[in-house]
């Protein structure tokens, strides 16, 4: 949509959120809800094969349900987007100066003056319509795009990578372990994944790894407590 180079070239990580968000939330959902499943039932005291049969049920079950779950959230974005632009494009067909004369009031509302935002207005409608009001109007572009396909394979991948890491340490704990070994790997984990995602989309690592082990941990604790006290889990 949009073609042009800069005069200098600047390093941006935007053109990443999508996936990048779709990644970090299936491998932050994954890595939580496995080990929070594996610590639940290992605090109601059943047999090792309980724990690792819950914490495999819970890896699969979670990789396809993110999965599918990105994709159809983001599909169902990308309709809506498509949906506004066939607006835009018939309206353009329709009524030109009033569409013109919109992303003039676009222009001048952000500042420019009347005769220069008219110019301006006249200029992009001139080369390129519907671009300029798919980005300018709709607040649309290429970079923000819903990839549907993208945001599922980055979610169901992170989330059996991240999900099987708890499940490892499970099965590797020693007898009666379970619980402090699955929570310290999963912490460690949780704060890996916290400065990767930082450092991946140029944001400071500290507040991310913070904020994944908090809740990380909170998830934990409310599940083995249940665990615990009802002999369930959940």
């Amino acid at each position: 949509m949009l073609d042009y180079q800069s005069a200098h070239e600047e390093v941006h990580f935007i053109n990443r959120s999508g996936w990048l968000r779709a990644a970090v939330l299936g491998a932050n959902d994954g890595i939580v809800s496995v080990s929070s499943l594996i610590v639940g039932v290992a605090a109601a005291n059943p047999g090792p094969t309980a724990i690792l049969v819950a914490g495999a049920a819970g890896l699969a079950a979670g990789a396809m349900s993110m999965a599918a779950g990105e994709y159809v959230s983001v599909s169902s974005q990308s309709d809506i987007e498509r949906a506004d632009i066939e607006r835009e494009r018939q309206a353009l067909i329709d009524t030109p100066e009033a569409e013109e004369a919109e992303l003039a009031s676009i222009y001048e509302a952000r500042g420019l003056s009347p005769a220069t935002a008219a110019l301006v207005a006249r200029e992009l409608s001139e080369r390129d319509a519907l671009g300029a009001h798919v980005r300018d109007e709709l607040g649309l572009s290429e970079i923000h795009a819903a990839n549907p396909l993208q945001a599922a394979l980055a979610s169901g991948l992170t989330f059996t990578l991240a999900a099987a890491v708890p499940l490892i340490a499970a099965v590797l704990a020693p007898a009666g372990q379970v619980i402090p070994v699955v929570v310290v790997a999963t912490l460690l984990c949780l704060g890996a994944l916290g400065a990767i995602g930082a450092h991946a989309g140029g944001a400071p690592r500290l507040p991310a790894t913070l904020r994944v082990l908090f809740w990380g941990a909170a998830a934990m604790a409310i599940t083995a407590g249940v665990g615990r006290v009802f002999g369930v889990a959940v």
